[in-house]
């Protein structure tokens, strides 16, 4: 089983190498009559595309998508769409180098533990051109939102580039599009662009955060145990290439904080509905959500492929020294930022979806 597949009624399957043809992705339980064309696909693919400035990878690759199915004059059927994104900017000899050699901090090894041959070439399926696909589905669920659940804003931003970290009594929403940080903290963007200026003279990588926020997602969402939003939300993050941690609302701090300080105070709004004075839980309690911003934050590690001697091992075991040659991104947490949105709609449009098909209107009235 390869498990190209996540989502429960909402589902995504990805496919595709980082060297080959094309990738893409089958995008099933589609609901019919929502808009969407390419155009509005491309604007969320244009985020993430690589060779956008000098802090991300130079490989030049548009990502235009395709619609293949499941789209008739401008609105989903019902059926299955298929979205393709053809390579066009392909330098496999780059990596002939490492074709006998395993690069430390990549996949190449455990994939040909598991499998017994892997594809050398920028990394195949364990490359983060294989996000390229999650955000275009993303679009598809985006547009669904907009239809089913209007007044859902998703927005992603980096928190932290390496050890520095943004002062959030500077945070502006208006400034998140003005970097190529994708940082609502303007004199933090300044200070990284030194810093990743030197990390990338210098031929290193360095690893990053990005916070995740979903405005105006209905209380609801959700089912206790084993279907909780924060555990889909939880896996669909830790999913992306190069993540290592994720955290919802407080998370790991939340272990330093008392239960009177972690617990969010609960009043009626003068619109007879619930306000809570913090938020710790991120907008989710027992796996369902609150009404609140559902807030998710995840951990990327440096970019593993670096012009800095490392040691390895062949595939027949000898010791050796690799350096990977080829287009990296000095810190791949940027681009990750509009992946991580991606993989926020589809999971909340899947619970849409679950929850409308278990509970339709029923749920409890407060007041």
């Amino acid at each position: 089983m390869s498990l190209n597949t996540f989502g429960h009624l909402f589902r995504v399957t990805t496919w595709g190498e980082s060297h080959g043809p094309a990738l893409g992705a089958t995008v099933d339980g589609v609901p019919p009559g929502i808009n969407v064309d390419e155009a509005m696909l491309q604007n969320w693919l244009d985020k993430r595309k690589p060779g956008q400035n000098k802090y991300t990878t130079q490989r030049r690759e548009p990502d235009a998508v395709k619609i293949l199915s499941g789209v008739f004059e401008g609105q989903t059927t019902g059926t299955s769409v298929q979205l393709m994104i053809e390579n066009t900017d392909q330098r496999s000899k780059d990596y002939g180098d490492i074709a006998e050699k395993f690069r430390p901090g990549h996949a190449d090894i455990t994939y040909f533990q598991k499998y017994g041959v892997r594809d050398y070439r920028g990394g195949g399926r364990s490359s983060a051109r294989e996000t390229a696909a999650r955000v275009a589905a993303g679009g598809i669920a985006r547009a669904a939102l907009d239809t089913l659940m209007p007044g859902v804003e998703i927005t992603g931003y980096m928190t932290q580039i390496g050890p520095h970290k943004i002062d959030r009594n500077r945070f502006d929403w208006d400034e998140i599009s003005e970097n190529p940080f994708w940082t609502p903290d303007a004199v933090s963007a300044e200070v990284w662009a030194g810093y990743l200026d030197e990390l990338r003279k210098s031929g290193n990588s360095v690893g990053a955060v990005v916070e995740v926020v979903a405005r105006g997602v209905p209380a609801g969402l959700g089912a206790p145990i084993y279907g909780k939003l924060d555990t889909d939300l939880a896996a669909a993050m830790m999913s992306i290439n190069a993540v290592k941690g994720v955290e919802i609302g407080e998370g790991m701090a939340a272990a330093e904080l008392t239960g009177e300080d972690n617990a969010d105070e609960i009043f009626l709004g003068n619109d007879g509905q619930p306000v809570y004075s913090s938020n710790h839980a991120g907008g989710v309690l027992g796996g369902i959500s609150t009404g609140q911003d559902v807030v998710v934050r995840f951990a990327v590690k440096p970019t593993s492929s670096i012009l800095r001697p490392r040691q390895t091992i062949t595939k027949t075991g000898q010791a050796t020294e690799i350096i990977t040659k080829g287009r990296h991104d000095p810190c791949v947490g940027i681009r990750a930022v509009p992946v991580g949105e991606a993989m926020m709609a589809c999971v909340l449009l899947d619970h849409l979806l679950l929850h409308r098909g278990q509970v339709g209107d029923a749920g409890g009235t407060i007041g």
